[in-house]
């Protein structure tokens, strides 16, 4: 990709003081981007901006804001203080999310569980919310959600991670079509298995609190290394590009599927219900019952 793919476009990320919103941060700034990074920690914040601040081109900005996105009255002092620094929003990602309780749903706090999802959903719907406005404005946009496990399948014991997840796949493949006439993309994306924050989350919680299946899948992913984090961050930055054709609306996994060739296969794909979540009837699995 041109390091100057992005020169002059303006780059909300949230989540982005560590793992893969930190590395979707610095993908950007390289390609020449302005980014405008949120996260909870405004040490960890601030360590970020002291290393992109080596890196950037004079003429890039980078502008950090520690917020909590479960609060409302944050986003909107997030968003109001975006275009305080910059002009028009191009691109949005919205990356930060927690587990939240883990184990049996009976065992959980309630307002953890609440909390988690104030933060995983209501958050990136919110600032959604708030930043459509801008971009029928300017009649184009990007919105990038970040997706997680539990988003497609069952995942017992996170129940309101994966729950959080599912709901934000949907909310996605139906804004995208309220969006779809102003130039407005929105996707989600399974960064795959990452070997970040989350995932010493789940061992530190144990097979009591996370399932013995899981957690042993958990501890292979650290012995073998989990997904790249740059299969993502190119996934992004695709998504994102003048050049990528304008698909919308989609579950794009940056690991298992064929997107770095899409163009090839748009006009198939941009009809089709590929790469979204969809209920299976017994005759999808070649059953002779269940279906009139």
């Amino acid at each position: 990709m041109d390091k100057t793919e992005f020169k002059g476009k303006n780059v909300f990320i949230t989540g982005a003081s560590q793992g893969l919103g930190y590395a979707i941060a610095k993908g950007f700034l390289q390609n020449g981007a302005n980014v405008f990074l949120c996260a909870r920690s405004k040490t960890k914040l601030q360590k970020v901006y002291d290393e992109f601040i080596k890196i950037k081109e004079p003429s890039q900005k980078i502008i950090i804001l520690p917020i909590d996105l479960s609060k409302e009255d944050q986003c909107e002092k997030a968003v109001e203080y975006f275009f305080h620094n910059f002009t028009k929003v191009d691109i949005l990602i919205n990356n930060a999310g927690i587990i939240g309780p883990k184990g049996p749903l009976e065992n959980s706090n309630w307002l953890e569980w609440k909390y988690a999802m104030n933060i995983n959903l209501f958050g990136s719907i919110y600032l959604i919310f708030k930043f459509i406005p801008h971009f029928k404005e300017q009649n184009s946009g990007t919105i990038i959600q970040l997706s997680g496990g539990g988003a497609t399948s069952p995942l017992p014991y996170m129940s309101a991670y994966a729950t959080s997840k599912a709901a934000l796949i949907r909310f996605i493949e139906t804004i995208s079509l309220e969006l779809k006439e102003f130039n407005i993309t929105a996707n989600s994306i399974a960064p795959g298995p990452l070997n970040t924050r989350i995932l010493d989350e789940f061992l530190e919680a144990g097979p009591k609190n996370v399932g013995e299946e899981f957690y042993k899948k958990a501890l292979l992913q650290k012995e073998t290394g989990g997904a790249p984090l740059k299969k993502a961050v190119d996934l992004c930055l695709y998504l994102a590009s003048e050049t990528s054709p304008k698909i919308t609306g989609k579950l794009i996994s940056a690991i298992w599927d064929d997107w770095e060739n899409i163009k090839e296969f748009f006009d198939e794909l941009k009809d089709s219900d590929v790469y979204t979540i969809r209920r299976i009837t017994a005759k999808d699995r070649s059953f002779s019952w269940g279906d009139l």
